[in-house]
Order: C-alpha cells, then sequence, then structure tokens
C-alpha cells in the first residue's frame, strides 16, 4: 500500500491531482475503493433477477407483458431515486446518502425470495430499482474528492468498475442456481434462497462505506473525534437555491438526454441480453448468462478509458475536445447497436455485441469527464439529472422496443442503435462562454481572460 494522503500530491481545494487505482491509502483512494464496491453491490442486486428470468417466468407464471412492465418498473424508480439523490449529496454528503440507501434496500432485495404473483414481481424490481441511485452517489464523490484534472478517468474507473455488478449478476446467480439446485431443491425453491447472497453483499458494503468512508478529502484528525472531517467551503445556500440552479442549467438537460443513450442503452441491454441469447439462439441457461456477462463486464476497462479518453481530449483540446470526443463514440456505439440486431448468427452476434459494448460504455464515461464542468454550485443536481436521464432512456427504450410483441427483439436492438445516434446530435449545442462549444470559440473576453485549459469550474 502507499503512504496516506501526506504525499498525494493536493489541488488548492484539497483535492487529489493523481489517481493510483490499486492503492488503498485514506482518505482519497480508501474513498474510491468504497465507492465502487457499494456501486458495484448495487448493480449486483439489481441485476440479479435477469439471468434467471426463463425459471422465475415459469414459476411465476408471468407474461411478455409483465416481464417487459417489471423492466421499466425498475428502471423508472431509478429515474426519481436519482434526481432525489442528486440533491442529497449536495446537502448531506455522498458517504451518509449512499450507505443510507443501500441499507434500505438490501431488506427489499432478500424479500425477492418471497414474491408469489405477477403483481409482486413488478413490484419488487420497481423497489429494488431505487439501490441503482448510488450511482449518483458514486460519480459526485469522485468529483468531490479528485481534481478535473483526471476527474473523467477517476470517474470511468468508479463507475466502471460499479457498473461490472450487473456482469458479474448475469454470470454469478445462473452458477448459484445450479449449486443450490444440484442439493436436490426444486426449482421453485433454489430460485428463491440464491437472493441471500446479494441481499447480504449489499448490506456488508453499505456498513463499510459507513464505517470507513470520507465525504471530504481531508484526512482525519488525529486528535478530538476520530470521524471529525474538515467543513466545507461551498456557500451556504438553501436546499431550493442548489436545486433550481442545476435545473435552469441546460447543459444538464442536454447531458441528461445523451447520456440516456448510452448508459441508458447499457441498461437495456443488461436487462434483456440474456433472453436475447437463450430464446433467439437456444443456448442453456448458464451459456446465456455466460455471454451476457461478457457485455457487463467490459466496464472494467471500457468505462475508465472513456475517461482517459475524455481527460485527453480535455488536455489537449480543452472542453471542445471532450464534446467532439464524446459525440463520435456514442455514434459508433449507435452503429453497432444497429449492427447487432440485424447479425443472425451465434458468433457474429457476439462479436458485434462485445466491440458495441465497449464504445457504449466508454461514451458512458465521457460523459461524466463533462458533468463536474457544468455548475460547481449543483454538482450533485447536475449529476442526478445526468444519472437519472441515464434511467429514463432504459425506461423509454424498454417500453417502447421490448415490452410486449410490439417488434421482434433484433429489431428493437437495431432501432435503439438508431435512437443512440440521433440523441446524440445535441452535444453541438452545448457551450461555455470561456470554452466555447463543438462549433464554436470561446467568446472574445473569456478567452483573453482565461486560458483553455485553466478550467475552473462554473458558478
Amino acid at each position: 500500500m502507499e503512504p496516506s494522503s501526506p504525499r498525494t500530491p493536493l489541488d488548492s481545494d484539497n483535492r487529489a491531482t493523481e489517481f493510483h487505482p490499486f492503492s488503498t491509502s485514506p482518505p482519497h483512494m480508501l474513498s474510491f475503493h468504497l465507492a465502487w464496491l457499494s456501486l458495484f453491490s448495487c448493480f449486483f442486486s439489481a441485476f440479479s433477477i435477469t439471468p434467471l428470468l426463463p425459471i422465475i417466468r415459469q414459476s411465476l407464471n408471468l407474461s411478455a407483458a409483465d416481464v417487459g412492465a417489471a423492466g421499466s418498473a425498475a428502471f423508472v424508480s431509478s429515474v426519481f431515486s436519482r434526481i432525489a439523490m442528486g440533491s442529497a449529496c449536495d446537502l448531506f454528503g455522498p458517504r451518509i446518502a449512499s450507505s443510507t440507501l443501500s441499507i434500505l434496500t438490501a431488506p427489499i432485495v432478500l424479500a425477492t425470495a418471497f414474491i408469489s404473483s405477477p403483481t409482486s414481481f413488478i413490484l419488487a424490481r420497481f423497489l429494488i430499482g431505487f439501490c441503482l441511485a448510488n450511482f449518483v452517489a458514486n460519480q459526485f464523490w469522485m468529483s468531490s474528492i479528485f481534481s478535473t484534472s483526471v476527474v473523467g478517468f477517476v470517474n470511468g474507473f468508479g463507475a466502471g468498475w460499479g457498473s461490472m455488478g450487473a456482469g458479474f449478476a448475469q454470470l454469478i446467480m445462473p452458477l448459484l442456481f445450479s449449486l443450490v439446485k444440484s442439493y436436490d431443491v426444486p426449482e421453485n425453491i433454489a430460485w428463491r434462497v440464491v437472493f441471500v447472497v446479494p441481499a447480504i453483499f449489499q448490506a456488508i458494503t453499505a456498513v463499510l462505506v459507513l464505517v470507513y468512508g470520507q465525504e471530504l478529502p481531508r484526512p482525519r484528525e488525529k486528535h478530538g473525534d476520530s470521524k471529525r472531517v474538515s467543513k466545507s467551503n461551498k456557500p451556504n445556500e438553501s436546499f431550493l437555491e442548489v436545486l433550481l440552479n442545476g435545473l435552469m442549467n441546460y447543459r444538464g438537460w442536454i447531458l441528461c438526454l445523451t447520456y440516456g443513450f448510452c448508459f441508458g442503452v447499457e441498461m437495456t441491454m443488461d436487462n434483456i441480453v440474456a433472453q436475447y441469447f437463450y430464446y433467439i439462439f437456444g443456448v442453456k441457461l448458464e451459456v446465456a448468462g455466460t455471454i451476457a456477462a461478457c457485455f457487463g463486464l467490459t466496464n472494467c476497462f471500457a468505462r475508465p478509458m472513456g475517461g482517459v479518453v475524455s481527460d485527453r481530449m480535455g488536455k489537449w483540446f480543452g472542453i471542445r475536445g471532450r464534446l467532439w470526443g464524446l459525440w463520435v463514440v456514442q455514434t459508433v456505439a449507435g452503429l453497432l447497436c444497429v449492427l447487432m440486431g440485424r447479425v443472425n448468427s451465434l458468433g457474429g452476434s457476439i462479436a458485434a455485441m462485445c466491440v458495441f459494448s465497449v464504445f457504449v460504455q466508454a461514451s458512458s464515461g465521457m460523459t461524466f469527464g463533462i458533468v463536474p464542468f457544468v455548475s460547481k454550485r449543483s454538482l450533485g443536481v447536475i449529476s442526478g439529472m445526468t444519472g437519472s436521464g441515464g434511467t429514463l432512456g432504459a425506461v423509454v427504450t424498454q417500453m417502447v422496443l421490448f415490452s410486449g410483441d410490439k417488434f421482434p427483439i433484433q429489431t428493437g436492438i437495431s432501432l435503439m442503435g438508431l435512437m443512440t445516434i440521433v440523441c446524440s446530435l445535441p452535444l453541438s449545442l452545448i457551450y461555455f462562454p470561456q470554452w466555447g462549444g463543438m462549433f464554436c470559440a470561446p467568446s472574445s473576453f473569456h478567452q483573453t481572460s482565461t486560458p483553455l485549459g485553466d478550467y475552473h469550474l462554473l458558478v
């Protein structure tokens, strides 16, 4: 392990200017690992149902409409909870907000074992969807304790490693189901038993965040209260002022839309991809889960890679480089999504899915390489708006394309790719007076008074 924070380079706000992902030194790197692990457990819980859907569907006699409604319900709850989480982070800090949410939703994950009807199944998915708001706390936390020079990189790692929970759920839950069933446990009981694992895992990570996490970049005091941290230097403002400042920033709404068709598409794929390979290509449940896991597990490098590219583009070309980079990568992701829906062979579909997953997850990482520059006063609100856009995009694609029998699943995937391409275009409308936009240079006043690479956050 590396030594603690005195040797960690800090900026004037006491945020780390370097990122060492394999260090656990407090407070910066320890908080990073607690944040992504907590998010990982929430994604594991939220997507623990999807790889077992063929079994659960048979056990509960669910229709295609029930399955689609449940998938949409999981994302609907996440939309509102992410907006609320952003404000909660601004007011209480990400440690308290994150751990409280995880502790409250862990019993709901466990209660999945007792559902017995389509209505209770939809309700369970709706309530479990709240835990996905942990994503906002993760990104807020990272943006608070790491400098803007590495913020894209850190946000990419934090969210990328956390989002791998969805991939692990696709891989692990079918294996746990098979393990329990091997002890002569009936299928109707076996799938219920395995939900003990994600529930306990989520509760443990919540306690770790609450006990060991730190919201601010200063180390704990050596004397007195060992858990006391420094006061924030943010101005004292009311909740309404912070909220309105964020909601009135049009840049946040555009990022909300574009994020809906990178991260939202990713969530939709996590929700349908195991069923896609199970029903369309006739592979076994465990095989379908393993293939689906490949989509989520690319987050270990794809989303951080997006953050790295965003930071490099920002270093070379300023915020204009970050915007251009996001548009290019997200557009390519849309094209690959169209291709995946049009490939009819198992091997070709897997290959298209894997390449598509890299680009769509990288674009998610690049989005949060831009978010911290939108507003310093309302960082939590902007993070919440953007994060809720991701789940809102998932709701739209799930309901329009994958609920009921309106479209064949292959057609739905291709249409989702086209929607991604179209919804990335509004990035060209984002403009920062001091840094410019995709097609516009900075205003003459800001160009002379503020160097392009001098990233002072907007108030």
